[in-house]
């Protein structure tokens, strides 16, 4: 690196920012947007030149005629060895690099540059002795997006390093607004599944609440009616909750049904399977294409995990909480309304009831 030059002026803070978010786009949406519109225009953001030329005679006579040019800063390396760590630390807006330089050629460095991630983008001007139609198609196909035999007029240098810089400057502030539309969309998404999820949702046991119950069993119905399968519903009824509130107090009630919900939904071992709060003490589960016996399996094996919780209740007959479950399974058709499997699982629960509590009666 030539130090006989002054001390260059450092790279503009927005176009780092933009380039660092290139590589890791990890900012808070509302951060990128704010940077992005705060960002003046390309035409108004500062340049910065990097010169890779051996010859010191030709950096000067780049450096005055980029001299006292509003907007335009200006860095030069002599040694092919460092021009690409030069250009990742001075972050140029354009690069003006030589063809012929001891050690080596500049469309090596022109592949380099474009190999290097945090230079692949950054427009490349050949510079280059004479006219050469063979060199100069190699230097594009080496990835250089320019090509000036030196030293060019001082009004076409500067005017194709504005115009170079330009488009790198929209580049990065294009990317980076993309970026955090992106990243804007991801959030709204989140933000869309989440709120589906609150208003599909129990509050207080996190299951699947009445209303999405009904719109998934008026779905499922749909789906047997035209694929002529099974459809099975139960309805679960925690055993003398009002005496337990009564003696346990409504936080505790609140316990129970938590605990009561989260043990119907782990006995369920199938994705189309649902368990939803039907409402107060009554639960319910949605069993698409289960069969009559598959029905009842499930349906003990619901009663006994929540016997075996061991719940102490002093006002049931066990000694612990338990539940009646009524069963019911039909095949939907275009005659019936999904309301029939719902009493029917009704019409068993009551049974269960009245036959002495904690057991599963299946509907006639």
């Amino acid at each position: 690196m030539d130090t006989r030059n002054p001390p260059q002026t450092a790279a503009a803070p927005n176009l780092a920012d933009a380039d660092a978010n290139r590589q890791a786009p990890t900012l808070p949406v509302d951060d990128a947007l704010v940077r992005i519109l705060g960002n003046p225009p390309a035409a108004q953001c500062p340049i910065m030149v990097l010169l890779v030329d051996d010859q010191a005679i030709i950096a000067e006579a780049v450096r005055q005629a980029l001299e006292g040019e509003p907007g335009i800063d200006f860095h030069y390396c002599a040694s092919p060895e460092d021009a690409v760590r030069c250009a990742e630390e001075t972050r140029p807006t354009v690069i003006l690099q030589d063809l012929v330089l001891p050690g080596t050629d500049g469309l090596t460095l022109v592949r380099q540059y474009r190999e290097h991630p945090l230079t692949r983008d950054i427009p490349i001007i050949v510079l280059s002795t004479k006219e050469e139609p063979l060199v100069k198609s190699a230097a594009f196909a080496a990835g250089a997006n320019d090509y000036l035999v030196k030293l060019p007029d001082r009004i076409e240098l500067i005017a194709r390093i504005r115009y170079h810089s330009r488009s790198y400057l929209n580049l990065l502030q294009r990317d980076e607004a993309y970026q955090a539309l992106r990243h804007s969309q991801q959030q709204l998404l989140a933000t869309n599944l989440e709120l589906q999820r609150l208003t599909h949702s129990d509050g207080l046991t996190g299951l699947s609440n009445r209303r999405y119950l009904d719109q998934y069993l008026a779905a499922e119905w749909r789906r047997g009616v035209r694929d002529k399968t099974g459809l099975g519903f139960l309805m679960i009824d925690v055993d003398n909750f009002k005496a337990y509130n009564d003696t346990y107090g409504h936080v505790a009630g609140d316990e129970v049904l938590k605990r009561v919900g989260h043990t119907v939904e782990s006995c369920l071992g199938r994705s189309p399977d649902l368990a939803a709060r039907f409402g107060g003490e009554e639960f319910a589960v949605v069993l698409p294409g289960a069969s009559s016996g598959g029905l009842r399996l499930i349906a003990e094996k619901i009663r006994l995990a929540i016997e075996d919780l061991g719940i102490t209740h002093t006002g049931s007959a066990s000694g612990v909480v338990t539940v009646s479950i009524g069963a019911a399974m039909q095949v939907p058709t275009l005659a019936e309304a999904v309301t029939t499997l719902v009493e029917a699982a009704d019409v068993g629960l009551y049974r269960a009831k009245r036959d002495g509590r904690n057991q599963v009666a299946m509907s006639a």
